[in-house]
C-alpha cells in the first residue's frame, strides 16, 4: 500500500505522465502522413531500450527481447551502446579492444558491416560495445552532426533486419541521444515502484525535445514492467495507474523476479537459451509475440507473423513451448521448414521464492 506522504506526489507524476500521453496521441496525429510516406517503413524496425535509471533491466530487455525475436525466425540485430558492455557479455563475448564495436561507427571508423558478429542464434547478430565507447561523449562534442551517427551507421543494414534493438545506456548522454536518433520508437522498462516513475518523466521530456529537433517520427513503443511482482499491493496499484493513463502503451506482458534471467548472462546466453522453461523466457517470448502482432497491423509487416495457423517461427501459447524447446538446437534459416525436431510438449514452469534476488545487469 502506498505511504500516505508519498500519494500526492504520485498522483503529481501520473498527472504530468498523462500530458506527455496526449502529446504522443497528437504527434501520432500530426506524423501520420509522413510516416506512411517514410522509405522506412518497408525496412526494418529500430527499437531503442531507454530508461535513464540504473537497474531497472533495459540490457536484460534487450538481450531477451532481440533472442526471442530471433526465435520467431526473424532477423534480428542487438546494438550494444552502452560502455559498460554487458549486452556483449550477455552473449557470451569477452572483451576486445581490438574488435570492431559501436564506438568506431560512432566515430566513423569502421562501418555496420564490419561490426557484425554472428551468435549461438541463427538469425540474431550483435554489433558489440567496448568501455572506449564512453569517450564518444566527449570526442564528438565538436564534430559535425553528431547526434545522427548511429542513424548513418545503421541506414545500410535497415533492409537486412525486421528488428534492431539499441541497448542504451543509464543516462541521457550523447550516447542515448544518438540512439534514440537513430530509432523509430522507444521501449521504456521500468519496475512497478514509486521512484521509477520520476526517470519516465525525465525520458518523456528527452523524447519530445528529440522530436522537436532530430526525429520528428520518433514514437513510444511501449512502457513494460520488469522485476514485477503481482503479489504486492504496490506493484498491482501502480500497475492500474499506469494502465488508466498509458492505455495501449503499457504493455500487456510483464517480466517477473526471476533468477534465471540474473543466471544466464554469467553464462553467456540468453534466457530462452539458458533455461527456455523458466517464466522469464516465457515472459519475454510473450512481449516478443506482442511487439510482432503490433507492428503486423501497423507498419506492414507480414500477415502469416499473427495469424492463427501459426507457422513454425511465430510465438503463439500454443507452441512457445515447442519453441522454447527447439530454441536450444540451431534454428532454421529463413524460409526453411521447422524439420522433424523431437520436441518434449510439458510445459514445466519454474517457482520462484518471493526472496529471488533481481537481475543486475542492466
Amino acid at each position: 500500500m502506498f505511504l500516505k506522504e508519498h500519494f500526492d506526489g504520485f498522483l503529481h507524476i501520473i498527472h504530468h505522465l498523462a500530458q506527455h500521453l496526449l502529446i504522443e496521441l497528437r504527434c501520432k496525429q500530426k506524423y501520420a502522413a509522413s510516416a506512411l510516406a517514410s522509405p522506412y517503413n518497408s525496412m526494418g524496425r529500430v527499437i531503442a531500450v531507454a530508461n535513464q535509471k540504473g537497474g531497472v533491466g533495459k540490457t536484460t530487455t534487450a538481450i531477451n527481447l532481440a533472442a526471442s525475436f530471433a526465435a520467431a525466425e526473424v532477423n534480428t540485430l542487438l546494438v550494444d551502446c552502452d560502455p559498460q558492455s554487458n549486452a556483449t557479455s550477455g552473449l557470451g563475448f569477452v572483451k576486445d579492444p581490438e574488435r570492431v564495436s559501436s564506438y568506431h561507427l560512432l566515430m566513423g571508423a569502421a562501418s555496420a558491416e564490419e561490426a557484425l558478429l554472428t551468435t549461438d542464434l541463427e538469425q540474431l547478430w550483435l554489433i558489440p560495445s567496448h568501455k572506449n565507447l564512453i569517450g564518444a561523449n566527449l570526442e564528438l562534442v565538436d564534430a559535425d552532426g553528431r547526434e545522427f551517427r548511429m542513424r548513418e551507421a545503421l541506414a545500410p543494414l535497415r533492409d537486412r533486419f525486421q528488428f534492431i534493438v539499441l541497448d542504451c545506456p543509464p543516462a541521457l548522454d550523447l550516447l542515448t541521444l544518438n540512439a534514440l536518433v537513430a530509432a523509430d520508437a522507444v521501449l521504456i522498462p521500468m519496475q512497478g515502484e514509486y521512484f521509477a516513475l520520476e526517470g519516465i518523466s525525465e525520458l518523456l521530456d528527452t523524447i519530445e525535445r528529440i522530436r522537436a529537433s532530430f526525429n520528428p517520427e520518433l514514437g513510444i513503443e511501449g512502457v513494460v514492467l520488469t522485476m514485477f511482482d503481482e503479489r504486492t499491493n504496490l506493484a498491482q496499484q501502480v500497475m492500474t495507474e499506469l494502465k488508466n493513463f498509458f492505455d495501449d502503451k503499457l504493455c500487456q506482458t510483464t517480466v517477473p523476479r526471476n533468477i534465471r534471467l540474473a543466471e544466464a548472462p554469467s553464462h553467456g546466453k540468453a534466457a530462452l537459451m539458458y533455461d527456455p522453461r523458466s517464466k522469464g523466457a516465457e515472459s519475454y517470448i510473450r512481449l516478443a509475440k506482442e511487439i510482432i502482432e503490433r507492428q503486423a497491423s501497423g507498419f506492414g509487416l507480414p500477415a502469416s507473423a499473427v495469424t492463427k495457423e501459426a507457422p513454425a517461427g511465430t510465438l503463439t501459447p500454443e507452441n512457445t513451448g515447442e519453441r522454447r524447446e527447439e530454441s536450444l538446437t540451431p534454428l532454421p534459416a529463413p524460409g526453411a521448414g521447422s524439420g522433424n525436431t523431437e520436441r518434449n510438449e510439458e510445459t514445466v514452469v519454474e517457482e520462484i521464492p518471493a526472496a529471488a534476488e533481481m537481475d543486475k545487469t542492466a
